[in-house]
């Protein structure tokens, strides 16, 4: 398990980023080491910081054989970053991974707070028909990731997942169960200390509540 890229972008003005009309979502691989500062990568921009800007959302995984599924579904060539990425993992099951666990990559100590939402602007991004439900449907959102110790990244560094919670949800029951899968809500609903809003969703969807 590693990092095979490494990517980071500018804000720049765009007439197809939604209201705001700025976006960095165009994450270029650099072949440099970083520093992992709590709110992201260095040299790493957001411009929509109200949505993106949470010490839950300072790094974002995605793992390049979710790319290569994309490819065969889409037709096109999908290089490192164009999902926005920071980093694009290799042998790592990033949408398994369960919220809480630690990855160290070099320096610096990660953990898993969720899974992306997708928005307007990956959809105006991709250009592809229908493409906000079909990455929904897909189910392979990519994990954000908070800094607990700063440090130092780059490519080729391994991935080590630290620690683990013994009982927990993954990314991939997260994303689902936001997203109106019955199954994967009660797989969370079962986790002992689960959040209770998965209660009051369950409660207001009369979704998984036997």
């Amino acid at each position: 398990m590693h990092i095979l890229s490494v990517n980071v972008g500018k804000s720049v003005d765009a007439e197809w980023a939604g209201k705001l009309g700025r976006t960095a979502i165009d994450k270029q691989p650099v072949a440099h080491r970083v520093q992992v500062l709590r709110n992201g990568l260095t040299g790493d921009e957001r411009a929509d910081t109200p949505n993106h800007g949470a010490p839950g959302h300072a790094v974002y995984a995605y793992a390049r054989e979710d790319y290569d599924w994309w490819q065969g579904e889409l037709g096109r060539d999908l290089r490192h970053g164009r999902f926005g990425e920071n980093l694009t993992t290799a042998g790592l099951d990033v949408n398994g991974a369960l919220v809480g666990e630690r990855w160290r990559v070099g320096g610096a100590l990660l953990e898993v707070t969720g899974p992306r939402t997708p928005c307007v602007v990956f959809r105006n991004w991709m250009d592809e028909p229908g493409w906000l439900k079909r990455f929904t449907r897909a189910a392979r959102p990519g994990a954000y990731l908070a800094v607990v110790e700063l440090g130092e990244l780059g490519v080729g560094d391994e991935v080590e997942i630290v620690s683990r919670p013994e009982t927990g949800m993954t990314v991939a029951d997260v994303f689902r169960a936001r997203h109106g899968d019955d199954e994967a809500l009660a797989r969370i609903l079962a986790v002992p200390g689960h959040d209770p809003e998965w209660d009051r969703m369950a409660e207001r969807t009369g979704r998984a509540t036997t």
